[in-house]
């Protein structure tokens, strides 16, 4: 660790350009052999001996107070960057560089978990950096079809984290039909894997189930007779690009790219999964679940036994209290910084689609019911209002649902909600 630790000093004050980057590359090499407690000493090497010198930064902190000059911001601007973003910079011009910095994040944050006072700086300098480097007008949208290499191919089987795909007799249901279409982004610098993908289903009208969308045995349409796009999976690939998101530049730019090459479609949505339904559910408080309609505490006491899922009766009779319930979840469960506690409703009413249905039963996969008891929910992308509707949650918090989802509420409060027609 010493020798790394001094070749990483080297390194950000090296002025060579080729000599920078066999160093860079030297010190990739040896980062990747580390062991779990070798990478954490390099973290904990990372965090106090490239961090800010604190008398510096307070002398120039004070000359700015004193002279709030163009000079002196500059100055303090420049002691402020702590010195590991420049030696991730650097790290970065050695040969698939940025790769192997986004593979650094991931081993970083579990770490980062455990030891966040410490570490958590050192996470930030490399979340800021990847929000620039992985800005959006770097990105290449690229579709995937069955004629893609092979070695990508392999990468969608492996990353796909909705829906699993387990084999590739599967992975071909998914790209060669007419009614189907994939898309990802790539990063120049990493052009051979995909940053995120998202799979596409072209249908006459919006699916009740995801089992429907996946029937091998369904009638496939032409393309150019669909009237709905279905975004039913959407995976991130890379662990180490958390928080950095261009989930919402994917799904726009490719309805639009939709849009405009099959005009018979006129609506986008999702099929979405509902990860945190059935913890939430769990987690109820008991004088909140001795003040729920009697319809929600029967549809609990039959998701909780055993393959209730296989009898048609107990099923119908679950739907009225589940859909209610989780009408509860999306309107009115928060977290504690006000966000909606689903983390797929952020993610797509951030970026100003509409809940626009809630499906009993959508996904009677395992999973599905582990996670949501079977939920599904549809979130509508109206393109023309979708600027619109983000500015209004961003600014407001304001859910965009449609009336029959607003309509599944008992009661109103908690929420600011917005009916859409």
């Amino acid at each position: 660790m010493p020798e790394l630790a001094a070749l990483c000093h080297r390194l950000v004050s090296s002025r060579g350009e080729a000599t920078g980057v066999r160093m860079a590359a030297e010190i990739i090499r040896g980062v990747r052999g580390l062991d779990d407690k070798g990478i954490k000493r390099f973290f904990h090497m990372l965090a106090e001996e490239f961090s800010p010198d604190p008398a510096e930064l307070a002398e120039a902190a004070t000359a700015y107070a004193n002279h709030p000059e163009a000079e002196q911001l500059a100055r303090l601007q420049q002691i402020a960057e702590p010195p590991r973003q420049e030696l991730f910079r650097r790290l970065n011009l050695a040969p698939g560089g940025t790769a192997e910095l986004v593979k650094l994040r991931e081993r970083l944050l579990p770490l980062c978990r455990k030891d966040p006072a410490r570490l958590a700086p050192v996470d930030k300098d490399l979340r800021h950096l990847f929000q620039s480097w992985f800005n959006r007008g770097f990105l290449l949208l690229r579709p995937i079809d069955w004629n893609t290499p092979a070695s990508i191919l392999e990468k969608i089987i492996h990353y796909e984290a909705v829906h699993a795909i387990g084999n590739w007799d599967e992975l071909r249901q998914r790209l060669a039909p007419a009614d189907r279409r994939c898309f990802a982004f790539f990063h120049p610098s990493i052009p051979d894997d995909p940053l995120i993908f998202v799979e596409v289903a072209l249908t006459d009208e919006i699916p009740a189930s995801i089992a429907t969308v996946l029937d091998p045995e369904r009638e496939i349409i032409a393309a150019e007779d669909a009237q709905t796009a279905v975004f039913y999976s959407i995976s991130n690939c890379h662990k180490g690009l958390a928080s950095v998101s261009f989930g919402s530049f994917l799904i726009k730019q490719v309805a639009e790219d939709l849009k405009e090459h099959f005009s018979s479609l006129k609506t986008f949505v999702t099929l979405s999964p509902v990860p945190g339904f059935s913890a939430w559910i769990d987690a109820l408080p008991k004088e909140l679940r001795e003040r729920l309609e009697p319809a929600e505490k029967r549809a609990i006491e039959i998701v909780s036994e055993t393959d209730w899922q296989a009898d048609p009766a107990q099923i119908e009779e679950a739907r009225p209290g589940i859909l209610s319930l989780a009408a509860r979840y999306f309107l009115r469960a928060k977290r504690g910084d006000g966000q909606p506690l689903d983390p797929v409703a952020r993610f797509h009413l951030g970026n100003g689609a509409v809940l626009n249905r809630i499906m009993h039963m959508g996904d009677p996969s395992r999973r599905g019911l582990a996670q949501a008891h079977g939920l599904m929910v549809n979130y509508l992308y109206d393109l023309p209002k979708v600027e619109q509707r983000h500015e209004a949650y961003a600014a407001e918090g304001e859910i965009a649902a449609s009336r029959p989802v607003t309509g599944l509420l008992p009661g109103r409060g908690g929420h600011t909600l917005k009916d859409v027609a």
